[in-house]
């Protein structure tokens, strides 16, 4: 089937357009961005858009991520898209039949969509047993007052971001991108999951624009350093648009009744109001229906900054190769 309205953006003039249209949907988003290319590229990925249009006018698109392996396999991932202006739900299921025509043409194993609404999926799609990207997160309005926000969280919120206070606990803006890995190395350990290679945290700061690293120290004291600046949790984030992004964050165990983490998020909530931003999104949390859910820790944290839940359609997926793919989850496991 040929989709003729349906093309991959290439020239700066189309790119340019594409900025344009993210910018001003309502559904636009910092990981269907532009912004987030040259990052995505540095890591060895590939960043294809495949948009709907009608006389250069923009009506759907959808920025796909493709991630190559051994063999000239790879899988595909559409995260937060795709989107399309109101009214033009079908033309998001043309442009992903004319995605997945593409991705079987080149040795795809495995589609991924984790769309920002609910769109009609060609019934091939299943709901995806991983978690790519999260079910459901927490927004924080930062255009109210200081006061206002600090209103609105939880009594445990406020009270840890002063008990943060009472242990001198000083956040300050940082480029030193080892402090951060030194963190979320402990972070990982404890916490038992596997952390990126630092030249990923490296190229997070380098190449998406606006991002910024927070990090929390104590004062020096008598006692042995805890490193070079005394850090003890950080936090890396990235602005978009009018909507800031917390991404990662690291914290040593040992100093938890300092409540550093805690000051360190009032401290982005306060960045953001700084920057001009109306949201702060606080990244992923366990849907409220869930049982047992792995981010039930993270989520009772994030809980008690307040801010509005939101959740989103289940993430799917479609296998091309499912030996292929499993072959590949077992490798990913073991390494």
């Amino acid at each position: 089937m040929q989709y003729v309205s349906v093309r991959i953006l290439k020239t700066l003039e189309d790119l340019d357009r594409y900025e344009s249209w993210v910018l001003s949907h309502p559904e636009g988003n910092f990981w269907q961005s532009i912004d987030r290319i040259k990052y995505l590229e540095n890591r060895s990925k590939e960043v294809r858009i495949y948009v709907y249009e009608k006389d250069k006018s923009i009506l759907c698109s959808a920025l796909v991520v493709i991630d190559k392996t051994t063999l000239g396999l790879s899988t595909w991932d559409i995260p937060r898209g795709p989107i399309f202006k109101s009214g033009n739900e079908k033309l998001a299921k043309e442009v992903i039949h004319r995605i997945c025509d593409d991705a079987k043409k080149n040795r795809c194993m495995e589609i991924t969509i984790s769309p920002p609404v609910k769109i009609d999926l060609p019934s091939k799609f299943k709901k995806s047993e991983y978690l790519h990207h999260a079910e459901a997160t927490i927004i924080i309005d930062v255009s109210k007052t200081e006061e206002e926000i600090l209103t609105q969280m939880k009594p445990k919120g406020r009270y840890n971001i002063r008990v943060a206070g009472k242990h001198n606990v000083e956040v300050d803006k940082s480029e030193d991108i080892n402090l951060f890995y030194d963190l979320i190395e402990k972070t990982s350990k404890r916490d038992q999951f596997t952390c990126l290679p630092k030249t990923s945290y490296e190229a997070f700061m380098k190449d998406i624009p606006n991002s910024f690293l927070l990090v929390a120290s104590v004062p020096t004291s008598t006692d042995v350093k805890i490193n070079s600046n005394n850090a003890i949790a950080a936090l890396l984030g990235a602005k978009w648009n009018n909507h800031q992004v917390y991404y990662y964050g690291a914290s040593d165990h040992s100093y938890r009744a300092c409540m550093a983490p805690y000051s360190l998020q009032w401290e982005a909530i306060k960045h953001a109001k700084a920057e001009g931003c109306t949201s702060y999104d606080l990244l992923g949390i366990a849907p409220p229906d869930s049982v047992n859910h792995p981010w039930k820790g993270i989520t009772s944290f994030k809980e008690k900054f307040g801010g509005e839940i939101k959740i989103y359609p289940p993430e799917m997926r479609i296998r091309f190769r499912p030996i292929s793919m499993l072959l590949l989850s077992i490798k990913r496991k073991m390494f």
